[in-house]
Order: C-alpha cells, then structure tokens, then sequence
C-alpha cells in the first residue's frame, strides 16, 4: 500500500506539471483526489489494516493528500495569472484613441432664455416671484379685476381667454400679472420682482402667434418712482440682452393697468430697419409693454399711491428668443424638430 501510495503520488505530480490549463487541472483534482478516487479509497481501506500499518500508512496518505492539493494549487495559479496576462494583453486599450461620440441633450432655447433674462434682472436688483404667488389657474379676479380690466373689455371675451369648467370666473391666465397683484398683497413696498412663466390666449396660431407661451413680467413700486426709472431699467435691460448696436424706441401706448403706457420696439433683426414680412414693413418688432403702475391698482391691494409709485412691464419670451437668433416662426419652438434644437 505504501508502493501504491507513491505510485499515485508520482503518477498525479507528473500530470501537475505537464498541465497546461485551469481545467486540466479541474480534471486532475476531480480523478485523483476526489471521493472516489484511488487516494481515497486508500483512506477509507485504513479501518482494515493493523493499528501499526495504519499509524504508517494513515499519515503517508494525508501527506500525499496534502502535497498534490498544494502542487495543483500553485500550478493553477501559474495557469491563471498566465491567462489573465493574455486576455489583459488582447483587450488593452489604448487611451490615446478618440473616444466615441455621445450625443448629449441641450438646454431647449426657450429655457435658455428665460435663464439668461432671469440673471440679467437679478443683476438690476430684481428677485424671481415665488412660485405659489404665480399660478396658470387663476381667477378672474386676479387676472382681469384687480389689474383694473373693465368687464366690457375685450379681453374678457371667451375669444381671448380660455375659460375653465373647473369654476365659475376660473381662467388659463393670459398674462403673469397676476403674480404682481399677489406679490404687492403679500409684500409691503419696496418691491422689486419678476415673474416668469406660461400664459395662454385664444390665438389662431401662426408663425408669429401662439395660443400658449412665455412671459416675463417685472414690477417695481417704492417711493418715488418715476418713469425715467422704468426707462433706465429697461434700456440697460435691452443693451445686455441685444447688445449696444441694437436701435430701439419707446411708443406711445395703453393698458388698463398703467398708466402712462408705453411699447418698445427694436430695430428688425431680418432686415435692419429696412422693411421685411416679419416686421410689417415697418423696420421695427415690438418686444414688450410698459408703464407706471396705474393708481387704481395700487389701492386695490392697500397701497397708498399719493406715498408710493411703481412701474410694470411685460415680455414675450419667444419673441425675444426669436429677434436675437432671427427665428422667423414661432412654432418651431414647441415642434421637438431636432434639427432645430441643436442649433442651441
């Protein structure tokens, strides 16, 4: 039995050496140390033996055991860091290779420019209306009343304003005044804030028209406000926004909730003053409303217009969007064409 053991060893420990992959090692630990094994059914032979061979043959056998586990443990590692060596070598990049090309998503223009006017404003000492203050379900109160709308005024009418079945004298709001009649119920003067956010309208949609878009609107009330304040403001606006070389003008004009009122125009990005399609052969494209907040409006929501004085505007994201990067029809901004947003 001792020959047979040595046998065994010599026979295992020749085949450990001419191994030349992990599974001919998995193989020859499976033949020859498994259970049935010849190794092992020496050792399960020892109970029959004499308590002098078993003190010879007991300790031999768990020996052999133990030094072909160690060899094919030190073979199989060899094999696998050989292995690994190989494949680490067929699969190496090369990190001076240009990488591959992931498209990545854009910031649509529109919210590109609410953000940059938004900073511009900031930067004049304007602050952003919290959002509860500035709701798109609005009542009628808020979006006509209280900004001194009279109730035979035309924009009251169902061909205007999209009126709701959620209640009575509940609107999509057409402008984002609203916000500003909440702000100065909320706020004592001074106040000096912005508004940004959707507004919708009963419009036939064209390349210049929209029944839902964007505005921005600001408000301005504290003590002795003048319209060379709302001047100031706005042309500083208009020269970060178009650049210095942009002309622009202030118009006569009238809403129900300043007064004075006046449109700016800017000089026609298509043609240069010239006259074109998009701005009516006039050279100009209006891009917002103002004026000095009217009185009525100001005692509406308790504030004391013999003590304070305020101005208000209005802007259509679009349409500045649309004068800065000569953009010629509204609609392409709500078409998701891709070959449009990546020009952004």
């Amino acid at each position: 039995m001792k020959e047979q053991l040595k046998k065994i060893y010599n026979e295992v420990s020749e085949l450990v050496k001419k191994a030349q992959t992990m599974a001919d090692i998995d193989d020859i630990r499976a033949e020859y140390l498994s259970r049935k094994s010849p190794l092992n059914e020496i050792k399960k032979g020892l109970k029959d033996l004499p308590d002098a061979d078993k003190k010879i043959i007991g300790p031999l056998a768990n020996k052999i055991s133990q030094d072909l586990e160690a060899e094919l443990k030190a073979k199989y590692d060899v094999i696998y860091k050989a292995e690994l060596d190989k494949k680490l070598a067929s699969d190496r990049i090369d990190v001076t290779l240009p990488g591959k090309f992931i498209p990545q998503g854009r910031i649509h223009p529109l919210t590109s420019t609410i953000e940059e006017i938004t900073s511009i404003f900031h930067t004049l000492g304007f602050s952003v209306i919290p959002s509860e203050l500035s709701p798109e379900v609005e009542t009628e109160y808020y979006n006509f009343d209280m900004l001194n709308v009279p109730k035979d005024h035309p924009a009251r009418d169902v061909q205007d304003t999209f009126y709701t079945n959620i209640a009575q004298n509940v609107v999509l709001r057409s402008q984002t005044s609203d916000a500003q009649i909440r702000a100065m119920e909320n706020q004592a003067p001074p106040i000096r804030i912005i508004s940004p956010g959707r507004v919708y309208r009963n419009e036939n949609i064209n390349s210049r028209k929209n029944n839902f878009f964007h505005q921005i609107e600001g408000l301005y009330v504290d003590k002795d406000i003048t319209f060379g304040d709302l001047k100031g403001v706005l042309n500083e606006f208009i020269r970060i926004y178009f650049g210095e070389s942009r002309p622009t003008r202030f118009r006569n004009s009238f809403f129900p909730f300043t007064e004075p009122s006046a449109e700016v125009d800017v000089q026609c990005i298509m043609c240069k003053g010239k006259g074109c399609r998009t701005c009516s052969g006039t050279g100009w494209l209006e891009i917002l409303g103002a004026g000095m907040v009217d009185p009525n409006v100001l005692r509406g929501v308790g504030i004391d217009p013999d003590v304070y004085s305020g101005f208000a505007f209005g802007m259509g994201v679009e349409r500045l969007a649309m004068l800065k990067y000569a953009i010629d029809d509204i609609r392409l901004f709500f078409n998701n064409d891709d070959r449009f947003l990546k020009q952004f």
